[in-house]
């Protein structure tokens, strides 16, 4: 076949995909040398290119045109649940018959698997998890490998560095890429890779510029139609108001992010309030309340999801008309990743950023979840090596300081490597060498404060706007776009309406969150010697709790996050913290399941408070129980103290086996507490400053109930999450 009867084969396909019936569809030229390099000369490819340039166009084609000379189905790695779904809807549109393999179609695999031998599948879309899954990697994957037509790695840039931190999985491609039979193309699509990632990428899929066998193509990543502009405002009430003032203003419709799970449902909530239609889209979200909101969403029933970065890279709405973040993300290439959603099929739209104070402390939090020390890696492979047998995550976490989603990245990393291989039962440690590369993780670090000062420096630039995005991603010819609000003036004033600032204030300064007490013992605690397992009795259950606010959120977080970091000052509990924590205990008493509720079923009235004896913070602890016990006109019956008073306690705040392991033999409820608990009588108020993983508040109850407490309200400071 001449090159000209494929690149017309290849413009019809794009027809199809369109839903072109005029027959005047044509790909971009770097997608036809892109599509030819693929198909006709069976080569690797790069593709560097802005979001809605039409990568997906490019493996779509492709796939329909080596399908029609008898090749095997594509098989597309891709990252976001969302981006999946677009992706199959897209295909069908070309007679492209697609399937996907997830976490959230498990039912589904075997039928999907046996339609993939059967012929009968064009496009097999697979989460990067998957191939780390013993039975698909040793079962599935080889016969992928050695059947596909065309390899698609998309969202390639989590392959590089980034994806180190974020996606593991991603760099098991290297194996998979190994395998493939001669002549097999590939395909390596992103929006978001600065010339660092570009080569790191290429070098790894064996795609680099100096291989014969290479074409790297990477276009311009300026977005005509977006208007980009930064509104600084004094608090998060004042952004809140002016959102729900402004919301209306944006085109269409769109998505806000916020930088946590916590900002998302406060949004939401505060958002719905004041009468507009939004949804929340978070890694909590099932996935039916996922499908609704996509879908609600892209029918414009909705005025905007309110999403975290869960929706980050997996969301395909041509007509998205804004895109706004209630707080920076942490990177340059993060914030155009999420920017570029917008804009795509319509001539132009908003792409607003609301800076807030408590960003930092959410990148910091976030930054310290990177790779663990090397005394924590050689531990875990030490006792997987000791074991001689496959060891499960549950039973290995109880033996390493880690949280159990940070043990997994951490394992995932190593299996990678070749130090650690996952098998039918857990993972085992295959004796391959292995060294702790320092320089590489210290280099990935500075890497990330350098992105974090380059979304300062974004904030308050006076250049262009598009221009210092492109220049953060190394895009040459980064000439000021005349759009954003640095090149042509502000777009937006920053007044807010005394109603809404009211409104937002109210519900950023309402008091109180629910603590839900740990019910069952951590799984593995007879590894550490300690022999509780399954469920707490019901006799020795704190109840429900109360926190005045958690760590995460932009109302009472950002008030709390400074008093409880791990470095703050130990002072006596300020005025305005104290009387906001009254608030909540008398909503508390009066609320279902209260002491003063109606209910005929409501606890008796806390007879005394208790506290938690702190080494940190033991003014702010302490003067916080006395506050209580006085407002409360309740006894102040003591504090659970330490076993071992000389013994300098950390207390890990890790994985929850870990925790128990120390809190198990460090509390303690001393005799004269345990005589007033019995004098009092009836239930207590159980007060401490910061519940973390809940297992202090879980152990201490514990304590006081078989002390002879009839029932533990714990009333905290915050809560994480």
């Amino acid at each position: 076949m001449s090159n000209d009867d494929l690149r017309s084969r290849a413009d019809a396909v794009l027809g199809r995909l369109v839903g072109d019936t005029t027959g005047t569809a044509r790909l971009r030229e770097d997608q036809w040398r892109a599509i030819e390099a693929l198909v006709a000369d069976r080569r690797r490819a790069l593709v560097v290119q802005r979001t809605g340039w039409g990568k997906s166009a490019v493996y779509f084609v492709a796939t329909a045109l080596l399908r029609a000379v008898g090749s095997g189905p594509t098989v597309i790695i891709s990252p976001l649940l969302a981006l999946m779904r677009n992706q199959v809807e897209a295909a069908e549109q070309a007679g492209i018959r697609a399937q996907t393999i997830n976490s959230s179609n498990t039912e589904e695999w075997e039928a999907i698997q046996h339609q993939v031998a059967a012929g009968e599948v064009d496009v097999l879309l697979v989460s990067p998890e998957r191939l780390n899954n013993p039975d698909f990697r040793d079962q599935v994957l080889p016969k992928l490998a050695a059947g596909t037509g065309l390899l698609v790695v998309d969202e390639a840039h989590c392959i590089s560095d980034w994806g180190h931190d974020f996606r593991p999985d991603y760099r098991r491609l290297r194996t998979m890429l190994a395998d493939l039979p001669p002549g097999v193309p590939v395909l390596a699509t992103t929006a978001t890779a600065n010339a660092r990632v570009t080569a790191d990428v290429a070098d790894q899929l064996g795609t680099g510029e100096a291989s014969s066998e290479a074409l790297v193509l990477r276009g311009s990543l300026d977005r005509e139609s977006l208007t980009m502009s930064v509104v600084g405002l004094p608090d998060a009430a004042h952004r809140l108001a002016w959102l729900a003032d402004h919301l209306e203003e944006l085109p269409g419709s769109g998505i806000i992010y916020t930088l946590t799970v916590a900002a998302a449902e406060e949004v939401t909530a505060f958002l719905r309030q004041r009468g507009h239609t939004v949804a929340s889209y978070t890694g909590r979200t099932e996935d039916a309340e996922r499908r609704a909101a996509e879908t609600g969403l892209l029918a414009n029933e909705v005025k905007a999801l309110v999403a975290t970065s869960a929706l980050g890279m997996g969301f395909d709405k041509p007509d998205l008309g804004f895109v706004l973040h209630l707080g920076s993300p942490s990177s340059p290439i993060a914030y155009y990743q999420q920017v570029g959603r917008a804009g795509r099929g319509v001539d132009h739209a908003e792409v607003v950023l609301l800076p807030g104070r408590e960003d930092e402390a959410i990148w910091r939090y976030f930054a310290s979840l990177a790779f663990p020390p090397e005394e924590q890696v050689r531990r875990t492979l030490d006792i997987l090596a000791a074991a001689g047998h496959p060891v499960s995550l549950p039973a290995l976490e109880p033996q390493v300081d880690l949280r159990r989603s940070r043990l997994e990245t951490m394992l995932k990393v190593l299996d990678v490597d070749g130090a650690v291989r996952r098998v039918r039962g857990g993972w085992i440690a295959t004796g391959e060498p292995w060294a702790y590369d320092a320089e590489r993780y210290a280099w990935v670090a500075r890497q990330r404060e350098a992105e974090q000062q380059a979304m300062r420096e974004y904030a308050t630039t006076g250049e262009c706007r598009m221009a210092f995005l492109r220049r953060q991603l190394d895009d040459q010819g980064a000439a000021p776009c005349g759009r954003c609000d640095t090149c042509a003036g502000p777009r937006f004033d920053t007044e807010v309406s005394a109603e809404a600032l009211q409104a937002a204030r109210g519900e950023l300064g309402r008091p109180g969150v629910e603590i839900e007490p740990r019910r069952m013992w951590p799984t593995g605690l007879a590894a550490v010697g300690i022999e509780f397992k399954g469920r707490i009795p019901h006799s020795e259950q704190a109840a429900t709790g109360r926190a005045l606010g958690r760590l995460s959120d932009i109302g009472w977080g950002n008030r709390l996050r400074p008093m409880l970091s791990p470095h703050a000052a130990d002072t006596p509990v300020p005025d305005d913290v104290a009387e906001a924590v009254v608030t909540v205990l008398a909503d508390w008493a009066k609320g279902p399941g209260g002491w003063a509720s109606e209910a005929a079923d409501a606890p008796a009235r806390p007879a005394g408070v208790v506290t938690i004896a702190s080494r940190s913070r033991p003014q702010l602890v302490g003067t916080l129980g006395r506050h209580i016990a006085t407002v409360g006109r309740m006894p102040l019956l003591g504090e659970i103290t330490f076993a071992d008073e000389q013994r300098e306690t950390r207390i890990p705040r890790t994985n929850s086996a870990q925790r128990m392991r120390v809190l198990h033999e460090a509390l303690t409820v001393p005799p004269e507490l345990a005589r007033a608990i019995a004098s009092a009588g009836g239930p207590v108020l159980l007060v401490d400053d910061l519940a973390d993983t809940g297992w202090t508040l879980a152990v201490a109850a514990r304590l006081l109930r078989r002390a002879g407490a009839e029932q533990v309200f714990p009333l905290v400071l915050g809560v994480q999450g």
